[in-house]
């Protein structure tokens, strides 16, 4: 997949068809739209494009009610060109350019910069900065010889697929039911850094993690780990080592060993061959919850239960990879 990081940048897509959003946690209803986009460039032979914004528009327009980020940028970018993309226009997103009105959008950017041909949205998509809905967008693409489809709620289950709803279901710790909505295990990349060391002489090693994404609610959870993530020179995310290993990870603040601290991402590798992986990118991916971070009476104790929880952890991954 090309990355272009502006649409100033995008002119050698004439003619393609075009899925606009922001695209945060490349969800099921995202899919929709991307399947969709695809469809509509095979039928042109023309190019399937991702238009998306960095920062997220709240963040710029109103950055107290900014939601935190699923995917950063490089694992959007990893998404959408596994989602099929041939391209991805990352737009710059500031307050010049948000006081842009919908129809300069639509004749700048769309029609002259980018030469759209088909143009793929979903249903609560507003252009511009008077925030203009698909009815209106319809007709100022339409003189511009541009067609415009619109894609209806997805829904999993009864529920409405969307990044507020992922996000829900993880500060409550519901991974399972966030990775219904996303398609897929929410995961989270990371540099390894040095740790206390405790873990190893609990006998549970651990890869301390420096999280770059979304933290699921504190607690214990059954996990799979990809080694060598790398960030390639484009901006996107290359996931490297191909084959899992299953994991328990911590999140939180490890109340036994440590007096308050900030919330943490440790990982004990279960099928891990002992090798440093200090300063290693590793991707962790969150399977299911096993139980809530607490404090415990003693190391020992400590040490019991995370044998119950590498145990069970084991049951439940076995199909995923080495433990």
């Amino acid at each position: 997949m090309k990355v272009y990081h502006s649409l100033d940048e995008a002119g050698a897509l004439r003619g393609c068809a075009v899925a606009i959003g922001n695209f945060d946690g490349v969800h099921l209803g995202h899919r929709r739209l991307l399947d969709t986009v695809r469809a509509r460039a095979a039928n042109h032979r023309a190019p399937a494009v991702a238009l998306t914004f960095d920062p997220h528009p709240v963040r710029v327009l109103r950055p107290e009610l900014a939601p935190p980020t699923l995917t950063p940028l490089p694992r959007k970018l990893e998404l959408l060109a596994a989602a099929g993309m041939d391209a991805a226009v990352v737009q710059p997103f500031d307050l010049a350019w948000a006081a842009t009105p919908a129809e300069g959008f639509v004749r700048r950017d769309l029609c002259a910069r980018l030469g759209a041909a088909d143009v793929v949205v979903g249903w609560d998509f507003t252009a511009g900065h008077e925030r203009a809905r698909v009815g209106p967008l319809r007709e100022m693409l339409l003189a511009c010889g541009i067609g415009l489809s619109v894609i209806e709620p997805v829904t999993v289950d009864n529920l409405t697929v969307s990044s507020t709803k992922v996000r829900e279901f993880l500060l409550e710790g519901k991974v399972d039911a966030a990775a219904m909505l996303l398609g897929r295990a929410h995961d989270v990349d990371g540099e390894v850094e040095r740790g206390a060391g405790r873990g190893r002489g609990l006998g549970f090693a651990t890869a301390n993690l420096r999280p770059e994404g979304f933290l699921p609610a504190s607690g214990v959870y059954a996990a799979t780990v990809l080694r060598r993530v790398r960030i390639l020179a484009d901006g996107v995310t290359d996931p490297g080592d191909a084959r899992p290993l299953g994991a328990v990870c911590n999140v939180g603040v490890k109340p036994t060993v440590e007096d308050g601290g900030p919330v943490t991402l440790e990982a004990h590798l279960l099928g891990h061959d002992g090798t440093d992986l200090y300063g290693e990118r590793i991707r962790v991916a969150f399977v299911a919850r096993l139980r809530a971070e607490r404090r415990f009476a003693s190391l020992e104790a400590l040490r019991e239960q995370i044998a119950l929880d590498a145990a069970r952890a084991r049951q439940l991954l076995r199909p995923a990879g080495p433990m």
